[in-house]
């Protein structure tokens, strides 16, 4: 007979493959060429991770606004430091810089979601201004419309899935569109 263990597990922690699910699809769409090519998001280790916050703000602010979703909320974000942590060492830093980079990436990472959050409270406008910021260093204003008619519209796409989010089980972002000539 097999005992039933998993029922004693805190139904408020995830399980470690719907973390790596949902963290795995943020990395995957943070990663997709039309934002380098089309959306003139700089093809640079700093364009790549700004890309990688913004999308982790989109999906980390829609956990917190999502009944059960706290748990999840917080492994996402431990899963990102564990990330950024073993892409240091990978990258040769040594174990005593590694802390002070982390710190930078912290900094890095609650700046920009205030500075998200804030902007979406004001608006497409506001968000397109915030996104020209931090992303295309202020430059493409084109662009960065285009970047926050993309937020909105994954914004709205998570909330059609929570049931799939909050399971670890397949769901889309949007497919960003490049600015209209």
């Amino acid at each position: 007979m097999l005992w039933p263990f998993n029922r004693f597990k805190n139904p408020g922690v995830p399980s470690r493959g719907t973390i790596e699910a949902i963290y795995g699809m943020v990395v995957a769409q943070a990663r997709e060429p039309v934002f380098y090519t089309s959306l003139n998001v700089p093809d640079t280790v700093d364009g790549r991770f700004d890309m990688l916050l913004l999308h982790l703000w989109l999906v980390l602010r829609h956990l917190r606004e999502t009944e059960g979703g706290e748990g999840l909320s917080q492994a996402l974000f431990d899963r990102f430091c564990e990330d950024m942590d073993g892409n240091l060492r990978e990258m040769g830093v040594g174990d005593l810089t590694v802390p002070k980079r982390m710190q930078a990436f912290g900094e890095a990472f609650y700046g920009r979601t205030a500075a998200y959050d804030l902007a979406r409270a004001g608006g497409e406008n506001d968000l397109a201004e915030a996104i020209g910021r931090n992303v295309l260093n202020g430059t493409h204003p084109e662009s960065a419309h285009s970047l926050a008619q993309y937020v909105m519209a994954a914004e709205s796409a998570l909330v059609r899935t929570d049931a799939a989010i909050l399971a670890g089980g397949t769901w889309r972002f949007p497919q960003p569109l490049p600015p209209a000539t």
